[in-house]
């Protein structure tokens, strides 16, 4: 029988999560094997925030994260903040600037934050192994058996931190669902979040029409809303805004957008009315709107409304227009999916986590880390912080 390569501990997924614990558990002193099925390491830290690395934000608080358990991110966003992880990147001198809303942007490339990670396991002494697909996972005498395509390994500690489902192409898959339901834990329903929205029928033709088309807009559902931009696609509705919202979004549900978030239309109506205003509806509109968006919504309401005046409108056609204007409701017929959702909500039930140790409560050497995990964050570098935290907080412990 062919001698099992023996690690204290054992992470598996090369991403932001799984590299930060390794290296921090590696620094401790534990002996770490990284394994991933993909060729090569950190897919999805090299193509965020546009090749950037969106890798954390100024301000984060417990309350940008959903879960079914609201305070299980709380402790691991306490011990280790955004602020340690500035102190990381300033030790390798990284350049960034905060690209407003204190979402942090590295200056150059996002291969910059990879390379942070693969330094820091390297201080640890960490090996790392891609190319390397799991066949199956055992425990056995207070640890597991590791079976891969290429050689069987054993650990005392397991770290799963394979991600969600999110973007598929980059290699995403449901292995740490199937890990933890090997192991007797329950996984909360998961769907693709920060994910564009698609439209049918008419409204798809009209997004169609104004498809590149951004404006800043005020977007609610489900007693939340983001005032960020929002973008028309050739299949529906993006842009921060909407990517936002979708993490709050179910399928029967009805979202509402203020064009105007930062104007009273019924203001504007009104000033103009006052001054006499001579030029038509559709000209004025624009000095405030993107005119193809305007002439677009306005064919929409009655298609005589963009050449009128001011003063030709009736009470009707003034409440059409604010109505249209400041509280556009519409569902959505669904979403792009996971080939372009950023993260994936829900995951592994953190019930049955320990918030302090990220360990199984029903296996202390089982541990879950980042997005496999039923924690999802907002747009804006808080994914990523949720990632750190979490990895370096169960690299205490492994």
């Amino acid at each position: 029988m062919t001698r099992l390569k023996q690690f204290d501990c054992i992470v598996i997924g090369a991403g932001a999560a799984g590299l930060m614990c390794a290296g921090t558990a590696g620094q401790r002193g534990r002996s770490v094997l990284v394994l991933d099925h993909a060729n090569k390491v950190g897919k999805k830290i090299l193509m965020s925030g546009g090749g950037r690395c969106n890798f954390t934000n100024l301000y984060v608080e417990p309350e940008n994260y959903l879960s079914a358990n609201e305070h299980f991110c709380k402790s691991a966003l306490s011990r280790y903040t955004q602020y340690d992880f500035l102190e990381l990147v300033a030790r390798y001198d990284l350049a960034y600037h905060d690209k407003g809303a204190g979402q942090l942007f590295c200056d150059d490339k996002a291969k910059d934050i990879l390379n942070i990670l693969l330094a820091e396991c390297d201080l640890g002494g960490v090996a790392i192994q891609t190319d390397t697909p799991i066949k199956t996972i055992t425990e056995q005498d207070e640890g597991f058996i590791i079976e891969t395509e290429v050689g069987d390994y054993r650990c005392q500690s397991l770290v799963i931190a394979t991600g969600g489902l999110s973007i598929p192409k980059m290699g995403a898959t449901n292995f740490g669902y199937k890990i933890a339901q090997q192991f007797s834990l329950s996984i909360n329903t998961t769907e693709p979040a920060l994910v564009p929205f698609t439209l049918s029928d008419a409204w798809l033709t009209v997004a169609q029409k104004l498809s590149g088309v951004s404006l800043d807009v005020s977007v609610s559902c489900a007693n939340q809303a983001f005032h960020e931009a929002l973008l028309f696609t050739h299949r529906g509705l993006s842009g921060p805004a909407i990517l936002q919202i979708s993490n709050y979004w179910y399928h029967s549900d009805e979202i509402s957008i203020d064009f105007l978030p930062d104007t009273s239309l019924v203001d504007l109506l009104e000033q103009w009315q006052a001054a006499g205003e001579k030029t038509s509806l559709k000209n004025l509109l624009g000095y405030h709107l993107p005119k193809r968006f305007v002439l677009a919504w306005l064919s929409q309401l009655d298609s005589a409304l963009a050449d009128k005046q001011v003063k030709q409108l009736s009470n009707k056609d003034s409440e059409q227009l604010v109505s249209a204007f400041h509280h556009w409701v519409i569902k959505p017929s669904g979403t792009e999916g996971y080939r372009t959702a950023e993260v994936t909500r829900g995951g592994v039930n953190t019930d049955s986590i320990s918030s302090k140790t990220f360990a199984a409560k029903t296996n202390e050497n089982l541990y879950f880390v980042g997005e496999v995990l039923d924690v999802t964050g907002w747009l804006g570098g808080f994914n990523f912080q949720w990632a750190w935290a979490s990895g370096w907080c169960a690299g205490q412990y492994v």
